[in-house]
């Protein structure tokens, strides 16, 4: 979270213009903390990180107003979330056995 802050508070004060890139970036970063942490969480964790990783990218990709658009995080984070509570799920079932 810091990094994403920093990152926030540089490209305002020094490159406005680069505003569109800030969801991109944000999932970007996000998914590398899910990699660092997938040894200490659930095997298929990594599935997360490459999901962020890939809408990361394709916000990235996409290069215009379309990029700073609420929905390219909502959408990202939210179907992100639920695989992170299917994975949780799946996983606690198997414990139980």
């Amino acid at each position: 979270m810091g990094v994403g802050g920093l990152l926030t508070l540089v490209l305002v004060r020094f490159d406005p213009g680069a505003l569109w890139m800030l969801p991109g970036l944000w999932q970007v970063i996000f998914s590398l903390g899910v990699f660092s942490s997938c040894r200490f969480l659930p095997r298929c964790s990594g599935r997360r990180g490459h999901w962020y990783l890939l809408t990361g990218l394709t916000s990235l990709a996409l290069a215009d107003t379309r990029a700073l658009s609420p929905w390219s995080m909502g959408i990202p984070y939210g179907i992100g979330q639920m695989l992170v509570a299917t994975i949780l799920l799946f996983n606690a079932k198997e414990g139980q056995r």
